[in-house]
């Protein structure tokens, strides 16, 4: 199934640092015992990630959001 892309510019940008700043959240609660905000975190993680790589989001395309053609 290929999806038309609806992520771009700083959206993309922005993506990509809270891919990493929630990968770093979840190692920290991993490492003091805290797994279950560790698996929220690393969830988030890997959905802001495959945002940034694929260049689609599900909840931009139901709310009608394209920000592909944005700087």
């Amino acid at each position: 199934m290929v999806f038309e892309s609806n992520v771009g510019g700083k959206d993309r940008l922005t993506r990509a640092v809270l891919a990493v700043v929630f990968a770093l959240v979840t190692l920290k609660a991993v490492r003091s015992g805290k797994r279950l905000r560790g698996l929220i975190a690393g969830t988030v993680a890997i959905g802001f990630a495959l945002n940034v790589v694929t260049c689609f989001c599900n909840v931009n395309r139901v709310l009608g959001i394209d920000t592909t053609n944005s700087e």
